[in-house]
């Protein structure tokens, strides 16, 4: 009985250990976007069990991650325009939400570290340091203040929704806009939305996010 129990408990955890192995893969570009891979394959890349392999397919599948082919296999998923679409309308209707609210529940200490560090890394842009070590810095500010606004809102279904998307969004800017060059750009567009949030204005803080994140997206459909 002590056994059964102890592997109830185990189960849990390694099918999630599977699924970080897998998406952390994945954003390393250890698989690309429309590659298929077998599930030997994913158990090479996870160092994990078959069974766990097997248990992780269904969860990938339903989160559009993966699809299976017939008679071909498992299939990353494809970065095309419908998936761009798709991916940033989500996060625009999130993030419109989250950032009224985060308006009004961010501290001021918080908001003038994001500010600061946002400064930094454009005045750094701006003085032609732009070094691959400062562009992945960039990034994940960017990355940071748009999860921030999200984690503020307190709600695990949001959180979990927008993280299976966030995956989906970080293959779409792998794929189609990275932010190297961009640095001075993108802070400027950040700073926007932050001088608004500073100014405690909900409604200049969406319509700057709105226009940030359709700038996001008008690039990436442009490639």
């Amino acid at each position: 009985m002590q056994q059964h129990d102890d592997q109830q408990v185990e189960e849990p955890t390694l099918r999630e250990k599977a699924y970080e192995s897998f998406t952390r893969h994945l954003l390393a570009r250890d698989v690309r976007p429309g590659q298929f891979v077998s599930q030997r394959r994913l158990v090479e890349l996870t160092g994990l069990p078959l069974g766990a392999i097997r248990e992780l397919i269904p969860r990938l599948e339903a989160e559009g991650l993966i699809k299976t082919v017939p008679q071909r296999g498992l299939q990353i998923a494809h970065i095309d325009l419908h998936l761009i679409r798709e991916a940033f309308q989500l996060r625009l209707f999130l993030e419109k939400e989250a950032v009224a609210l985060f308006v009004h529940s961010a501290s001021d200490e918080l908001i003038g570290r994001m500010i600061g560090k946002h400064r930094e890394l454009a005045a750094a842009a701006a003085a032609g340091n732009e070094t691959p070590e400062l562009e992945a810095e960039a990034q994940a500010v960017d990355w940071g203040m748009h999860d921030a606004f999200i984690d503020a809102l307190g709600n695990r279904i949001i959180s979990n929704v927008y993280r299976v998307n966030s995956i989906k969004m970080r293959l779409i800017n792998q794929e189609r806009f990275r932010i190297n060059g961009r640095v001075a750009s993108v802070m400027g567009e950040h700073m926007g939305v932050l001088d608004a949030i500073e100014r405690r204005s909900a409604e200049d803080a969406v319509l700057e996010l709105v226009k940030h994140i359709g700038h996001a997206r008008d690039r990436a459909l442009r490639i």
